[in-house]
Order: C-alpha cells, then structure tokens, then sequence
C-alpha cells in the first residue's frame, strides 16, 4: 500500500483489497488526518472505481481519495489514518473496522507551493511490471529509442517483479548514470494474487508518486514503440494537446516472427524493430495506449483513465501511434522464424503487410546510443 499527498487538503491511498469483498459486499472507506497535538479531523473516503481485469484472482486494487474541507497545517506535522469497514461483507452481523496508517508526516516536510511548482520533466514513464526472463537486447533497443524519442527531460520507471534480472541490469545502468531510469523492487508484492502481477497498483502508485514531477506522463509496454509518422517533433505535437488532459493513440500489430529475405546474412546485427517489418493488416479493433496531464488525473488504468477533469481525444495514425511486437521482450532467442521476399503474405489466414517506417529508425537509434553511452553495450547478448 501506498499514499501521498495531492494538495493541502487531499489524498490518495492505492492498495489491495479482498475482490470477494468488493464484488459481493459494499466496504466503505473513511479519511482521519491526526496533527501531532492530537487534534485531528475527519471525512468520508471516496472510492475511485476504473476497469478490473482480475477475474478470478484474490485481490483487487483499491484507489481511495480523501479530500478534507481545509488544507492541513504542514508546520505541524502529522498523519494519515483510513479507516476501512467491511460494511455487510463477510459476516453480515458484523461490520469489521481496520485502521491503517497510510501515511507519516513530519513538520516542514511539505509546501503548498510545490503543488504549484514547475515540474522538473517534461515526460515520464510509468512502465507496468516486469517479469520472467526477459531480453537484455531488447531492453537495450527500448529504452535507447525512446530516451531519443523523448528527449533529455524525460524520466523512465520501470517496476521490478522478477523480470530486471543481472543481464537487463546491466543494459540500464549506463541510463540510470544518467539520471534517466529509476527502478522500484516490487518482487514482495508478488505473493499476493492481483491481475498482471498487480499492475494496475503499480501504475496508480506511478500515477501519484510522480504526479507533479512531469507536464505528461505515458503509459505503455516495454514490447511497444511509440513512432511519430509525420514531420513533426514529439514537442510540437505535445503543444497542440495542451489543453487535453488525456489522449489515446492506437496500435500496430507486428508479426513477432516475419523478416525479410534480404536481411539473412545480417540477422544478427538488426535490432528487433529493423528486422519485424510485416503488420497484421486484418480488419479489427486495435487496442490503444495513452498518455495524461498527471495533475488532472486522480486514478489510472491499462489503455485509459476513466478518472481525470478536463478534455480526453484520439489521435489519428497521421500524427502518433505503436509498434507492438508482442512477446518479443519475454523470449531470449532470434525472433526470425520465417524469411519473406514479398511484400506481402497471408499465414494462418492473417494478412500482413510489409511497413519499413520504424526499421528506418534503426541507423539513427543505434548512432544516438553510441554517441550517449559509449559501446558499454555493443556486447549484449539475446
């Protein structure tokens, strides 16, 4: 569990939860903030509710907002308490209270002006947890991609359930040195049973630890590519969005095993996103990820936030969308399994499409590394 302040008088408390409870009970949820003198003041809690992918686990995840009629005094110090009832679950007879300390606050240890403050990045990263044993080459394409995608006031949070093993260390520390990567130890949340291995606590804990840290904040999969097709520079098409407090920009859907002929002599030294040129072009819904004004947004969810003020819209493909090669992360082989000369081909029924517009990225990408790390990581393996 975790809390954190959004203003002089406002909370949020992200947490697990019993998803029995919450599907077949009504648990409440109420908000005590005690001064260190012992006055203390209290008010409901207000439940955030977005989509739950869980079904069938344990645990559900809990966004509880407690906004108090009047800012608290931070020369005084003091502390959060939530206060969370059963209320008809479980045994009906008895409505069950637990009181949790969600969060400790010494005197002076906020400001109401950094609330108002200039955020220090311009874009930030919420990444979902990462498991399993993932490519250190992969990785490595990543996250120098995106670092020159983004550019230098940008900041990446990766989420560590098992996945950032030695080897995927050791492709982000020279980003870290930089100041570009930070990485949270989630691995003791992994005994409990949530959807994803708790992503949609990891990504609500991103939302409000960082909430004023970042003008926009992003959140998609380390197996995804955000690709600008136009003219345009990120910068440019991030002002036109200024006054939007959230936008959606939709998916490419890669084959994770169709490569070009002509690459055969030279498999090897392509990064992934050169060498997977052939889009599934069938006719079908694709999904969307997203990215949002943090400071307007009070929870988040996967591919959206049903919970934030302000204007939401969709980009066209024109102007902002994702390469997603599904998988790819999670394997540690050569993901060229089959070698095409056409431009296009039907396997299994499924039509694809050859799009050389990210494989053009890949001299540019692999330039802007070198120039920034040095060949720290020309020796990465699969």
């Amino acid at each position: 569990m975790s809390a954190y302040r959004g203003g002089p008088n406002t909370f949020a408390v992200i947490g697990l939860s019993s998803k029995p409870l919450h599907d077949y009970g009504h648990p409440t949820y109420n908000c005590e903030y005690q001064y260190n003198n012992g006055s203390h003041f209290g008010v409901p809690g207000q439940k955030l509710s977005f989509q739950d992918f869980g079904f069938a686990r344990a645990y559900v995840v809990v966004v509880v907002n407690c906004t108090f009629p009047t800012g608290t005094d931070p020369s005084m110090g003091g502390r959060l308490l939530l206060h969370a009832s059963t209320n008809g679950g479980y045994d009906r007879d008895i409505n069950s209270t637990d009181t949790i300390i969600a969060l400790n606050e010494p005197p002076k240890s906020w400001q109401p002006s950094q609330f108002l403050a200039l955020p220090k990045y311009d874009y930030l990263y919420c990444g979902s947890s990462l498991f399993g044993n993932l490519s250190p080459q992969r990785v490595r394409e990543w996250i120098a991609y995106h670092v020159r995608l983004f550019g230098t006031k940008t900041h990446f949070v990766f989420n560590d359930a098992g996945g950032i093993h030695p080897e995927v260390m050791d492709v982000l520390f020279p980003w870290i040195d930089l100041g570009f990567v930070t990485i949270h130890d989630i691995k003791d949340q992994e005994e409990f049973d949530g959807f994803y291995h708790n992503q949609m606590l990891i990504l609500n804990d991103c939302l409000h630890r960082h909430r004023f840290d970042t003008k926009w904040m992003f959140f998609f999969d380390v197996d995804e590519y955000i690709y600008l097709p136009g003219e345009s520079s990120l910068d440019s098409i991030m002002e036109t969005l200024k006054d939007y407090t959230l936008f959606n920009f939709e998916q490419v859907s890669m084959s994770n095993r169709l490569c070009l002929a002509q690459d055969a002599g030279q498999i090897n030294k392509k990064w992934g996103f050169e060498k997977l040129v052939y889009k599934n072009a069938k006719k079908m819904r694709r999904d969307q990820k997203y990215a949002i004004q943090p400071k307007n947004v009070y929870a988040t969810g996967v591919h959206s936030s049903e919970n934030f003020v302000g204007k939401s819209t969709r980009l066209p493909n024109s102007i902002m969308k994702y390469y997603h090669y599904h998988g790819t992360v999670a394997e540690r082989r050569e993901p060229c399994r089959q070698l095409l000369k056409d431009s296009s081909t039907t396997i299994e029924k499924t039509p694809y499409v050859r799009d050389n517009s990210i494989r053009l990225m890949g001299p540019l990408v692999k330039k802007f590394e070198l120039n920034t790390i040095g060949t720290r990581l020309q020796s990465t393996r699969l």
